[in-house]
Formats: structure tokens, sequence, C-alpha cells
């Protein structure tokens, strides 16, 4: 049985390890473990803006493998960015992070 993960999103290079690593494993069916989620924090939260090419595989991503999307919403906030986001990106701190997955993976790793 694979691991149930879900990744923070937090490291200054989280464009270039989501977009050249994690998302195309995801989209190739290679990537090993199950990811149930991924929760972004400061500058990454750009991540997840509309018309960001990575943020249109995220939400393909979302909606085809159940990939929960969050963003810090302090982060949002401080960038006014709550309208500007992929619409399945939910807007939230951590413990609504937590109180959506924890239950649901064997490990919660950042990147």
């Amino acid at each position: 049985m694979s691991k149930r993960i879900a990744y923070l999103v937090e490291s200054p290079l989280g464009n270039y390890i989501l977009g050249q690593m994690i998302v195309p494993q995801l989209e190739e069916g290679r990537h090993v473990a199950t990811v149930k989620g991924m929760f972004f924090l400061d500058n990454n939260v750009y991540l997840l803006m509309k018309g960001n090419p990575l943020a249109d595989r995220l939400a393909s991503l979302s909606r085809s493998q159940g990939i929960y999307l969050q963003a810090c919403d302090q982060c949002v906030f401080m960038r006014n960015l709550a309208d500007k986001l992929i619409g399945e990106a939910k807007i939230g701190c951590f413990p609504d992070f937590y109180n959506k997955l924890l239950d649901e993976v064997d490990m919660i790793i950042t990147v």
C-alpha cells in the first residue's frame, strides 16, 4: 500500500520542486506516494494564482486525483490575492489544513 502524504510548500524553491519534480511525477502516475494535500505558505501562494501554468496543472491534479489545495490565509491576505486564486485552492490556516487531512495522511513533508 502506498503511503499517503501531504506537502507543506514553504521553500523559496517551491516552484522548482513542484513544477520540475513532484507535479510531473503525479501527472505521469509515478510519484509512488498518494498525495492527499498541499499547503502553500509565504510567496508560494503565488503558485495558486489564476493564469499561472503551474496553478492550472495543480487544479487539474486536484480534480483528477482529489488533492486538497490550501493557501495560507495570512500569506494570501497580506498580498491581496484572495480573489486571484484558482477555484480549487482553499484559504485557511494550519488548523484548517490539519482538520481536513491529519487523519488521512501518514506523513506531512515540507518542501
